[in-house]
């Protein structure tokens, strides 16, 4: 009798430390582009104050985001920076197709450090990036996986400046990265969106590239093909509304969806 209440005893101890079964379902794992960051820790906050849902969130390049979950990552939620990257999802079904909505849009734009000469840049045909750079080197993200660096590359590409300014490309793992090279002044200039040269006081917008020279930047986002998390349609739900519009246009993306109560 005696050791059949320890029994006892001890199941109850050991259920009181366990955490309740509902604790997965109060929180959901958000993989997202780097660039996203700032906005989206915001639209995060106010989706958990508004829900009680907790968000995780994971930032990187797309490219190495897609790897991960594809590899057996536990994400709920993929954020990319561009089609490509989602379109590689869809392919090896790593997404829900469904679920599947672009989301925001961004410009790319050159940069130099807040107290550089540099300022008012006319970028278009024959632009001379390379010269601009000088005896220093062009901060970049990727130019073959990561899709900051891809839309660097076409936009160069497309001005007739890839040639001159390949050999002096420092390229990063991400954006945020690539915007840290200037921030620290480790480069003279840099390319990266908008959005993340607004977040960074050491840096300054010196140029803006024409939209026709580069691919329209689109944010797709989805669910992932193995969630089975029920806060999941809520948080895409919410990233749809007014309240996360307001946030995402605070930073600086465009909305290129109609917002959803």
């Amino acid at each position: 009798m005696f050791a059949r209440l320890l029994a006892i005893l001890g199941l109850f101890a050991a259920l009181a430390g366990a955490p309740p079964m509902a604790a997965a379902q109060d929180s959901l794992t958000v993989f997202a582009a780097a660039s996203l960051k700032n906005a989206l820790d915001d639209t995060n906050t106010a989706f958990s104050k508004a829900t009680g849902v907790k968000v995780v969130a994971s930032y990187a390049a797309s490219s190495a985001l897609v790897k991960q979950i594809e590899q057996g990552a536990p994400a709920d939620v993929f954020i990319s920076a561009d089609l490509r990257w989602m379109d590689y999802a869809a392919e090896h079904r790593l997404i829900k197709p469904g679920s599947r909505v672009n989301l925001l849009g961004n410009r790319l734009v050159l940069i130099a450090a807040t107290d550089s000469k540099l300022d008012h840049v006319a970028i278009g045909q024959g632009f001379d990036i390379a010269g601009l750079a000088g005896v220093g080197r062009i901060a970049v993200a990727d130019v073959k996986a990561v899709p900051a660096g891809t839309y660097a590359k076409a936009a160069l590409e497309t001005l007739g400046a890839w040639a001159a300014a390949e050999p002096k490309l420092a390229m990063a793992e991400n954006v945020r990265a690539t915007l840290a090279f200037v921030a620290r002044g480790e480069t003279p200039i840099g390319i990266v969106y908008e959005t993340d040269a607004k977040i960074e006081p050491k840096v300054k917008i010196v140029g803006v590239f024409p939209d026709s020279s580069y691919p329209p930047v689109t944010y797709p986002v989805a669910a992932t093909a193995v969630t089975t998390n029920p806060a999941v349609a809520r948080y895409l739900n919410f990233l749809r509304t007014p309240a996360a519009k307001a946030i995402f246009e605070k930073y600086g993306f465009s909305f290129l969806i109609r917002p959803v109560s």
